[in-house]
């Protein structure tokens, strides 16, 4: 019996009955094998379901994240999660329509194996009534027998629905290799293995893993003769119809030494406002109630920006921590002036001048001048533009007024023996870091 997080006791038919509800209203529904029948399925009890990573880098982003936050859904009410990452998928790796994957060392996909165990386990609850476990399908694949795959799992897949897949169409003109042209025989048996292991019932991904996921379903129903179930979730976009997660320096990882907790923050932060309250559905598990008066909130007053900082707040909390999302939120006042600039970790402050794209700045004798910093960060285009901001008054350095054109830079003015901070009025940043020779 399921308990709420008071102790008490769930009527897990009323749970059962809502999961597709909420899924639907957080916008992490896009398909179904059939719905009516997933909705009955989930009503009968407990299901156990799974969801795959394939290790092809050594992190999640944050369009994986859409999948482990509903492994969070599903379990919250009462399902039980396998948690499952591709030793043996990943060593193949998914058909792109751009083109061949370049197969990784077997050795670095173990190693981001590990990683991402590690990343994934943070989101779901490994104890309780219903614990979560984490599968490695090179288990079951590692000494797989060629004749035995060939005969028991190949015949069920007929070539010409193979053919049919849209990323092979795309790819028959250019060539496709045997290798991916088979993934989807590999994922079909991952959900054969879970069913007959575990009793796993279903499965879901990405909407561009539809027809891996379906073909599982296929495999199963004409392998044991069992109806089992599948689901996806939809492609997030911009308003422009552009991938959401990618930013001009490249994917939004959840791994921090690849996306720092400041760069994450600021990455939402900056959501556009048609968007922002569609993003808190699905990454934010804030109660409906409180989205919809965010949604209010930005129709009147989008210049406050609130669901935007309350969906920043809430995915950096969740996916790094809370005391990362404050010093983001601490990072950003004092860039700004808001607040003190030295009072920011050396940790933080690095990330805060990687982010800025700081430039390294060579100092053999004497520090470089105000006017030298305030151009090669790009905070102004030339040394006369930077000459006019001072004597404007919209120059500063580590949010103090900058007066004299012809200042240089003093020793107290770098951050930890090493960082500068520079702006020219309130919104034009940059930042520099000053190596002593």
């Amino acid at each position: 019996m399921a308990r709420d997080r008071s102790g008490a006791r769930i009527d897990m038919v009323k749970v059962m009955n809502a999961v597709l509800d909420e899924l639907k209203w957080r916008g992490l529904m896009a398909n179904s094998t059939d719905e009516a029948a997933l909705a009955e399925h989930l009503d009968a009890g407990p299901v156990t379901f799974y969801v795959g990573f394939d290790p092809t880098a050594p992190s999640l982003h944050i369009g994986h994240l859409v999948q482990l936050l509903v492994a969070r859904v599903l379990q919250r009410n009462g399902h039980r999660p396998l948690m499952l990452v591709g030793g043996s998928t990943g060593l193949i790796g998914d058909p792109k329509e751009t083109g061949e994957r370049v197969m990784n060392p077997k050795e670095t996909v173990s190693g981001w194996v590990r990683s991402i165990q590690r990343q994934v386990s943070r989101f779901v609850d490994f104890a309780g009534e219903n614990p979560a476990r984490m599968v490695n399908n090179l288990d079951w694949t590692g000494e797989l027998n060629t004749l035995d795959f060939l005969r028991d799992i190949g015949k069920h897949f007929p070539v010409n629905r193979m053919l049919a897949r849209d990323v092979v169409r795309t790819r028959l003109e250019e060539g496709i290799s045997y290798t991916e042209f088979s993934y989807v025989l590999l994922q079909s048996f991952d959900y054969q293995q879970l069913f007959r292991t575990y009793g796993c019932t279903l499965q879901f991904g990405g909407s561009d893993q539809w027809g891996n996921i379906t073909a599982g379903v296929e495999l199963l129903r004409r392998s044991d003769g069992a109806h089992v179930h599948a689901l996806a979730t939809p492609l997030l976009t911009k308003a422009d119809g552009t991938k959401f997660g990618k930013t001009e320096s490249g994917t939004v990882w959840l791994d921090p030494q690849l996306t720092s907790p400041y760069a994450f923050h600021q990455f939402f932060l900056n959501a556009e406002d048609a968007k922002v309250i569609d993003y808190l559905r699905v990454f934010s598990e804030r109660p409906r109630a409180e989205i919809e008066d965010l949604a209010r909130q930005t129709a009147e007053a989008p210049q406050l920006r609130a669901a935007q900082r309350a969906l920043a707040d809430d995915v950096t909390a969740m996916v790094h921590s809370p005391a990362d999302r404050d010093a983001a939120v601490a990072a950003a006042a004092a860039l700004f002036g808001r607040s003190e600039l030295a009072d920011l970790s050396a940790e933080v402050l690095s990330s805060v001048v990687q982010e800025l794209k700081a430039p390294e700045l060579a100092a053999a004798g004497e520090l470089p001048s105000v006017v030298d910093v305030l151009e090669r960060t790009g905070v102004v285009a030339s040394r006369s533009a930077g000459r006019r901001a001072i004597a404007e008054g919209g120059a500063y350095v580590n949010n103090q007024r900058v007066t004299d054109p012809d200042a240089r830079l003093r020793e107290e003015d770098l951050l930890h023996g090493r960082y500068v901070v520079v702006r020219r009025g309130k919104r034009t940043v940059g930042a520099a870091s000053v190596i002593r020779g």
